[in-house]
């Protein structure tokens, strides 16, 4: 879990230029017509062969995923999807916008604002929730920051100090049970400085002993905060890890 996400980026979208994503994302805002760019992927998602039948079509369809992940903060519905392809085509193909791009442009941030707030909104409400109902129960430990533990397995080992590297295994969930992130699923453990991690693993890693593992709910504002860490984490969002303390690496 490092400051940006958890434990390190992973996947298809830390091998693409930063700079080919903002343009990208540019490039849609710029030619978005009463759009909101949200989590919404192609209706379609083709996985057979002969759906995809050439190395060139996976490129350009990896390309229209990358797109959707630009799209995060608009939470489209299919109508307002069909009006960004709308635009979309326009700009490729050089047709003529069928809007002022610059009048358009605070409707568009407004916009964004505004469904960003709502998704914020209903994350921390859901987390809220969440966690009243895992105090519940009696192997929980809420601390004073707001930080969850329910110790699965106590451990014997040494406890890790701020400046100490450890290795663990882990899984990260959203509260629907969502894996966005699993050493686990990996099938390598991680190493990494006990104070390179977000707030909520600094804290709980301290409660732990080696060969420990424990359930750790993490608020949004010891996680991601109000930003997340698209596309996985919205706003808000409350965490669970499953953190299992291996090794403490001097």
């Amino acid at each position: 879990m490092t400051n940006r996400r958890p434990l390190q980026d992973r996947g298809l979208l830390q091998h693409i230029s930063c700079a080919a994503v903002i343009l990208v994302a540019v490039l849609l805002t710029t030619h978005a017509v009463a759009s909101n760019p949200g989590a919404s992927a192609p209706s379609t998602n083709p996985t057979a062969t002969d759906a995809l039948p050439t190395a060139e079509a996976r490129t350009l369809y990896t390309l229209g995923q990358l797109i959707s992940r630009t799209l995060e903060a608009f939470a489209l519905s299919d109508e307002e999807l069909d009006w960004v392809q709308a635009g979309l085509a326009d700009g490729v193909t050089g047709a003529a916008p069928k809007v002022d791009l610059s009048a358009e442009a605070a409707g568009l941030h407004a916009m964004q604002e505004a469904r960003r707030n709502a998704t914020l909104t209903r994350e921390r409400a859901a987390g809220a929730e969440f966690v009243a109902s895992v105090i519940q129960s009696p192997d929980s430990e809420r601390h004073p920051s707001g930080v969850v533990i329910q110790r699965v397995q106590p451990g014997d080992g040494a406890q890790p100090t701020p400046t100490d590297h450890v290795e663990v295994h882990y899984e990260g969930t959203l509260i629907d049970g969502t894996v966005f992130d699993s050493s686990r699923q990996r099938g390598a453990p991680a190493k990494f400085p006990v104070r390179g991690v977000i707030a909520c693993w600094t804290e709980a890693l301290q409660a732990m002993r080696v060969g420990g593992r424990s359930r750790v709910v993490c608020p949004a504002e010891l996680a991601y905060g109000d930003r997340g860490s698209p596309p996985a984490i919205k706003p808000g969002a409350t965490l669970v890890f499953d953190i299992e303390l291996l090794a403490i690496v001097r």
